[in-house]
């Protein structure tokens, strides 16, 4: 018996899933085993215009328009018990590039699903163009924010985005201009494969005043402002500086706080760099920012590690809101807000790989306590200390991790701390003076 792998539990079936790449072309171009499948399947999946192309091969099958995602795992399973052991999926161009393909696979077993590559219509945007796919950055944002694009609006980027209502070429424009890019250069490639395919460029002025509204007359609107939904855009970046970082350290003053502009409670930029150095954030880590603040450590976790899932944990009302603000001016939807004081909030979270600790509000001894407990072996843990009493808990759990006994497996680690000293240039009687901020000293703990 082969298995499927459900959101409610493991059930056991001889379902075989074969979900078809359509390629861009207005009728379906499908190699002999991709046919076979179809002229093989009990049942159909697609949306109505890709259940039109190949609706040759589909005479004897049942054919079912493709439900949305929350819902697909009950269809299926419905549709195992009606009998059904063979079943066909249709996915716009190559479904494993940015398709369903993905989806798939990390709810079924492998030896279920067969895969049918064809050409996407990302490569194909590329190929009218000429662009080097290599030379492009591949942006998703069909069903996803519109803001994810802010993250990737930095100078002399060549950018290929998939889009859906709410991220059409007007809306884009409008990140662009608010980004500071406004000489860039949008490409529209519409219906690509079709017999009314059409590409067109535009500068960023002649698409940003007009509204963002579906709800606008076509009749209002120029002929040449009317785009079919089926579309990929291309943005070329002019080289112009923008406001979204291109490395780390973001600048204080970019951050909305509960002060004024570049104070308040963020991680100041110095202080910051070094934590995300000694956090080392991979792929796919899931993070906690315990006393998240405003957002400045957090934010930066989140724009770098687009994969990672970071879980920011906050309880004052004021720095909610500025962390919030935070969250959609750096476009980081990988970012989770907990409203809720640690340790109580942390109790619902998924286990983290990575913990940084900001703020504890009186709490930290058991703060480290549970995020230790929590860690995995090789999870990595920093903190922060200004005052003499927080310095102190840090140093005793320093010294509790690196004299572990046997009987206390679980504290195994390293630890490491050192001191940042750092003092700013500044203007006094018309003399330069550099004066020095409070001393904050940075813990690493890396368990074994």
């Amino acid at each position: 018996m082969v298995s499927i792998m459900t959101e409610r539990g493991l059930a056991c079936h001889n379902l075989k899933i074969h979900i078809l790449g359509l390629g861009v072309h207005q009728e379906a171009l499908l190699d002999p085993k991709a046919q076979m499948a179809l002229l093989e399947a009990d049942c159909v999946l697609g949306s109505e215009r890709q259940l039109e192309t190949v609706a040759r091969f589909t005479a004897d099958a049942q054919v079912t328009l493709l439900p949305s995602l929350k819902n697909l795992l009950q269809v299926i399973s419905d549709l195992v018990k009606e009998g059904v052991q063979s079943l066909v999926i249709l996915a716009s161009g190559d479904p494993l590039y940015f398709g369903i393909g993905r989806w798939f696979r990390q709810r079924f077993n492998l030896s279920q699903l067969h895969f049918y590559p064809a050409i996407s219509s990302i490569q194909v945007a590329c190929h009218v163009l000429g662009l080097s796919l290599q030379d492009t950055t591949v942006i998703s944002l069909h069903g996803r924010p519109l803001l994810n694009i802010r993250r990737y609006l930095q100078p002399n980027r060549t950018l290929v985005i998939l889009t859906d209502a709410l991220s059409n070429p007007f809306a884009i424009a409008q990140e662009c201009h608010g980004a500071g890019l406004d000489q860039s250069l949008i490409t529209v490639c519409e219906n690509l494969g079709y017999d009314s395919q059409r590409i067109r460029s535009f500068s960023i002025n002649e698409l940003v005043d007009w509204p963002l509204k579906e709800s606008i007359p076509a009749a209002q609107k120029p002929e040449n402002l009317d785009f079919s939904p089926l579309n990929v855009v291309v943005l070329e970046t002019s080289s112009q500086q923008s406001f979204f970082p291109s490395s780390i350290g973001i600048e204080d003053d970019q951050f909305i706080t509960d002060k004024v502009q570049g104070k308040g409670m963020i991680t100041k930029r110095d202080v910051r760099v070094a934590i995300l150095s000694y956090l080392q954030v991979d792929v796919n880590d899931t993070v906690w920012d315990i006393g998240a603040g405003c957002g400045g450590v957090a934010v930066e976790i989140s724009y770098w590690n687009t994969t990672a899932c970071l879980y920011a944990i906050e309880h004052h009302t004021e720095r909610l809101a500025c962390l919030q603000s935070n969250k959609e001016r750096f476009g980081v939807s990988n970012m989770t807000i907990v409203p809720a004081r640690a340790p109580d909030g942390l109790v619902a979270l998924p286990d983290p790989n990575k913990v940084f600790i900001g703020g504890s509000d009186g709490v930290l001894s058991e703060v480290l306590t549970i995020s230790w407990r929590r860690l995995p072996t090789n999870g990595i843990l920093v903190a922060t200390a200004v005052t003499e009493n927080s310095k102190r808990i840090l140093l005793d759990f320093a010294q509790r991790i690196r004299s572990y006994q046997a009987s206390e497996s679980e504290w195994q680690g390293d630890a490491l701390s050192v001191q940042l000293s750092i003092a700013k240039e500044e203007t006094l009687a018309n003399h330069c003076v550099y004066r020095p901020s409070l001393p904050v000293t940075l813990f690493k703990f890396s368990k074994r």
